[in-house]
């Protein structure tokens, strides 16, 4: 028997940024999320955000992908959200996220992170969260593309 552990904080954005997850409506949002990552056999510790995106600190089985696990979570929330009255501007997701690896020691770092996502977006906008989020870590962003819509997803 193989052992694999792979936890992930996902950040994804809804089209263009637009804030159209209403506060009265994202526990629906985040219940529907937590059954589709269900069915994929996906552990959930948290799910959190804002209008314009959604945290997730999640552990995949091996036998999925971040890409394959972002592709049936994007399309699958975003036909609900789109036949939902809750989310009456929501257009989609926008194409790009950031999935990063962490130790289950962090777990509780990142689970309170995503909790205390209100506070935090008081004072820091998602655009500088998000670049900061990925410089922190080692990503490269080439600030030509960075949130750019060139195409959307789900």
């Amino acid at each position: 028997m193989s052992y694999v552990q792979s936890l992930y904080h996902i950040v994804f954005r809804t089209y263009r940024s637009e804030r159209v997850i209403r506060e009265e409506c994202e526990r629906d949002l985040y219940a529907y999320l937590y059954g589709v990552a269900l069915n994929l056999r996906v552990k959930v510790w948290r799910i959190g955000g804002m209008p314009d995106h959604v945290h997730m600190l999640v552990e995949l089985p091996p036998s999925l992908s971040v890409a394959s696990f972002m592709q049936n979570l994007k399309v699958a929330s975003s036909k609900w959200m789109k036949s939902q009255a809750g989310f009456p501007d929501f257009r989609g997701w926008a194409k790009e996220y950031a999935a990063l690896s962490y130790s289950l020691r962090d777990k509780d770092m990142i689970v309170n992170y995503i909790k205390r996502q209100k506070e935090h977006h008081k004072k820091t906008t998602f655009a500088e969260e998000y670049a900061l989020f990925l410089k922190e870590y080692g990503v490269e962003v080439d600030e030509r593309y960075f949130l750019r819509d060139e195409e959307r997803e789900g």
